[in-house]
């Protein structure tokens, strides 16, 4: 990617509003135990904060722009660990295409796909589920392998890639977060949709193509679309559900 791929919202590319979508719920806590870190601090001050308080720190990703930034910032600040990605059998090939690209990018990492190969008939869930029940299709296809697979491994902390401009129900999240099973680690919390853009271009990332068609935020086929003018980045998830997140971050069975 280059800066020209890179669209300000003065170029056609879409603005981002602070208009909620749906409730929201209380934010997590910001660990007292954590550094002050100011809202201006580098996130690989963060990163490297974290991965010398859990060296068994874990990144889920799903390759999004954000994800595709913290993997940058990750491998800069020294992250060896794992970076894990469930396949629900709904992703679009462009997903799995950018996984495949971005495995090849930092080997240093350990790219585990859970419910490698999984397909809409594979009987996990009924066909029509994903519309009838968006929300036991994530359960089934998105939360609990990944919930499953953190119990193994059971790390104390995980790094991911969350912003507070992504959505109105982020807003509030901070660096080092408490609330849940383990500590969660946001080092792009303050970071931009423009900022991200403009180091991915910097960088040279393989940013999911979709992207540059409007997919801000991208998940199952089956439940995104393209965000339209003066929509947030993440509503073209589940448009029309109510609904803005899978279960991971939010929800009694949050990360």
């Amino acid at each position: 990617m280059t800066a020209a791929d890179v669209r300000t919202p003065e170029q056609g590319g879409v603005p981002l509003t602070t208009e909620p979508r749906a409730p929201r719920e209380a934010a997590g806590h910001a660990d007292p135990g954590a550094p002050a870190f100011a809202p201006d601090t580098d996130p690989l001050e963060v990163i490297a904060w974290a991965l010398e308080t859990s060296p068994d720190l874990l990144m889920p990703s799903a390759f999004n722009l954000n994800g595709v930034v913290l993997l940058d910032l990750a491998a800069r600040a020294g992250y060896r660990g794992e970076v894990v990605f469930v396949d629900t059998g709904y992703h679009f090939p462009e997903t799995l295409a950018t996984r495949d690209r971005l495995a090849a990018r930092y080997p240093q990492m350990t790219f585990v796909t859970l419910n490698a190969g999984a397909s809409p008939e594979d009987g996990q869930t009924p066909p029509d589920l994903y519309a009838a029940d968006p929300d036991a299709c994530c359960a089934v296809r998105k939360v609990a392998p990944l919930q499953t697979y953190l119990r193994d491994k059971a790390p104390s902390a995980l790094l991911n890639a969350r912003s507070r401009d992504q959505a109105s129900t982020r807003a509030d999240i901070p660096f080092v977060e408490t609330g849940g099973p383990r500590v969660k680690v946001n080092p792009l919390a303050h970071w931009t949709r423009e900022r991200l853009e403009a180091y991915a271009a910097e960088r040279g990332l393989p940013v999911n193509p979709l992207y540059f068609d409007g997919f801000l935020s991208v998940g199952c086929w089956t439940c995104t679309r393209a965000v339209r003018p003066g929509e947030d980045a993440r509503a073209g998830r589940w448009a029309g559900k109510g609904k803005t997140e899978c279960g991971l971050w939010a929800g009694e069975n949050k990360l």
